[in-house]
């Protein structure tokens, strides 16, 4: 019995020693082992991959389904009239002065899309149609006083138009603008809603504009297309008769390109001049054949319409779509049409 408390009494000593760090030796830490990836882990890592959403998969935002469109570069003419007077933000009537000697909205100034793309030469020419070099348009801008610390509002007409505010967005998203829209169903309901107006535009007051460069994220070339072209799904938003070949804007031959989708940029709005709802016009593209994985160019004669329908369709869901600027106008000259 006393040899078993003498043992009993060392042991205690021996637990206590190592709890108070080891009786005056130096403690140990230990050192931690990292775990080795088994095939197990392997297998329930990729089980967990396969079972998260893919990006773009992921759950689109929900329109609201009220008969109207909705799009981030697009305002009702409510909005667009509640914003005439204000300091930051600048009117822009892209049918031109002379259109606006009849009529445009207070404080707006004018200016045509042929004035902000290369136009040296004629219509179907090399680089005829496209964005100019950021130095030359930061200095169209900058004398027009379109600076990216205001609120551009773009006014055109719709269905009774070319989509020439479209074109002036699509170049303004291009040079890096951030706060540009258009006004849905364009100048004339605007007007309906009771917006001021002028006859005149107003004299642009210039302002200090610097573009670092293009960003050509939806811009599509004649290169590019002629090297690729079985990639892309082409989309031809012209009328009939220039699908079917009627030469109206002295084309160099008529037609349109091989295989192309025909959705006519009038079919994007109602009977009002406003969009069609986004729901409407998704059934309409995927009636067409397109899907939003898919790569979409779209061109009419010189890139304009054919902005409103990449803007659309990219506001819909189809990102991965383009602009041919070039469009009709040079590919008749250096492609094969039907």
């Amino acid at each position: 019995m006393k040899r078993k408390s003498v043992i009993a009494l060392g042991l205690a000593a021996v637990l206590g020693c190592s709890l108070l760090g080891g009786c005056g030796k130096k403690t140990v830490e230990p050192v931690e082992r990292q775990r080795v990836e088994t095939d197990e882990d392997k297998e329930e890592k990729q089980e967990t991959e396969n079972t998260q959403e893919p990006e773009s998969e992921k759950q689109e935002p929900e329109v609201p389904d009220d008969g109207r469109f909705h799009g981030k570069w697009i305002v009702d003419a409510e909005y667009a009239k509640g914003r005439v007077g204000a300091e930051d933000t600048l009117f822009v009537d892209s049918r031109g002065e002379k259109q606006a000697i009849l009529g445009t909205i207070d404080g707006a100034i004018a200016t045509v899309w042929q004035d902000w793309c290369i136009t040296e030469g004629k219509s179907g020419d090399e680089k005829w149609g496209c964005i100019p070099e950021p130095e030359v348009l930061s200095g169209i801008l900058g004398n027009l006083g379109i600076t990216k610390d205001k609120e551009i509002i773009l006014l055109g007409e719709t269905k009774d138009g070319w989509g020439d505010d479209s074109r002036l967005l699509w170049e303004l998203l291009a040079a890096g603008y951030t706060d540009v829209k258009m006004v849905d169903g364009g100048l004339s309901a605007l007007k309906e809603a009771g917006a001021p107006t002028q006859f005149l535009a107003s004299r642009p007051e210039a302002g200090e504009v610097s573009i670092d460069k293009i960003d050509y994220s939806h811009v599509m070339t004649t290169e590019e297309l002629q090297k690729n072209y079985d990639q892309y799904k082409i989309v031809d938003v012209r009328t009939d008769e220039e699908y079917n070949g009627a030469i109206l804007y002295d084309e160099a031959q008529g037609g349109h390109l091989p295989g192309a989708i025909h959705i006519r940029y009038t079919d994007l709005f109602q009977e009002d001049g406003t969009l069609k709802p986004n729901k409407e016009l998704v059934q309409m593209f995927e009636d067409a054949g397109l899907s939003k994985d898919d790569s979409i160019v779209t061109y009419c004669t010189g890139g304009i319409r054919s902005s409103y329908m990449q803007l659309v369709l990219e506001m819909c869901g189809f990102e991965d779509s383009y602009n041919y600027d070039q469009s009709f106008w040079r590919w008749a000259v250096v492609g094969e049409v039907e």
